[in-house]
């Protein structure tokens, strides 16, 4: 008899050891870390857009959130077609991620439109306001927020160094897409600083990035300087601007410091990289649980001259070093 009650503790005891195993097992399983899902869309390729995609997927993983191990990044470019954009917003959206970067103005009206429910954040964005993307800077509203990337006294530093460098300047030329908001926006804030200075704006604006080089080409023995605003279409097809204004001799003044560092002569620019990280700030704000609403649109805090010395050579500009001081040097 005590034999069979030792044998049946004994049982009990192995029964209830393994019940229990198994129920710990069962918990680590729940308490295994979630996968976040971040889409990201991107309207095109060129520098300044890839290092702000790269700046904020450093933050994220700054902040814990590695790709492979707790998070997902599933990322689309749009390379600069109108349709395939819209497309790209409706996937991510449809896809239910758990936040949407948008990088460009184009891209990040094409998300909005596409979700009021997910949490969206911008990029690169010129005027916020303006292409209806939120309320105001200081309360977006609703469920999107971001950077923009137009510090206040950018365009005017920019045509302001056209009078400094290349002094005799009477008229400059300007190639921008005028089916981009940004460039649209970009442009007239350049004609006003222009005119300022009094310079003489000379527009030519195209659609696609095969027409930017005839566009640069028409500018030969039409003005004195050329001034590319931040305009997605023509960045990414800069090389062939490049091309034109070293031969011809145009100097050319751009509105971003990544153009500069590609072969252009000046600008008063910003670290794209560094705004991204600002961006992904934001998101790790929003994944742990921060409204985009309550988030302020964020703005470039410093401005930094970009000169290209071997462009300024190629483009028939003489450098004294007075000029240069507190300049960034690049493309050396």
């Amino acid at each position: 008899m005590k034999k069979s009650l030792t044998l049946l503790l004994c049982g009990l005891i192995m029964l209830l050891t393994a019940c229990s195993g198994g129920s710990k097992q069962t918990s680590g399983e729940e308490e295994k870390e979630k996968v976040v899902k971040i889409g990201i869309s991107q309207l095109v390729e060129h520098p300044s857009l890839d290092a702000a995609r790269e700046g904020f997927i450093v933050a994220l993983k700054d902040a814990g959130y590695v790709e492979g191990k707790n998070l997902k990044i599933d990322y689309q470019n749009a390379q600069g077609d109108v349709n395939t954009n819209t497309s790209i917003a409706q996937k991510l959206v449809g896809e239910k991620n758990d936040l949407i970067l948008a990088i460009a103005t184009s891209s990040a009206q094409a998300v909005v439109k596409s979700t009021k429910d997910i949490p969206v954040l911008f990029t690169a964005i010129t005027d916020p306001v303006g292409a209806q993307l939120v309320k105001s800077l200081d309360k977006p509203g609703g469920n999107v927020t971001g950077t923009s990337d137009t510090h206040p006294e950018a365009i005017k530093k920019t045509i302001a160094a056209i009078k400094t460098f290349v002094p005799g300047a009477k008229k400059v030329g300007i190639i921008y897409n005028s089916g981009e908001p940004n460039a649209v926006v970009n442009v007239k804030n350049a004609k006003i600083a222009l005119k300022a200075e009094g310079l003489e704006p000379v527009e030519t604006s195209i659609t696609t990035s095969s027409e930017v080089k005839q566009a640069a080409e028409s500018m030969a023995g039409r003005v004195d300087a050329l001034y590319i605003p931040k305009d997605n279409t023509v960045v990414s097809a800069l090389e062939s601007v490049i091309g034109v204004v070293n031969s011809r001799k145009i100097p050319t003044f751009v509105g971003e410091g990544d153009s500069v560092k590609r072969g252009t002569f000046a600008s008063y620019g910003l670290d794209y990289h560094d705004l991204g990280y600002s961006t992904g700030k934001m998101a790790v704000e929003i994944l742990k649980g921060k409204k985009p609403s309550d988030i302020p649109v964020g703005f470039p805090e410093n401005l930094q001259l970009f000169i290209n010395k071997k462009a300024a050579q190629q483009e028939g500009i003489t450098l004294k070093e007075d000029l240069l001081k507190g300049a960034k040097i690049v493309g050396e």
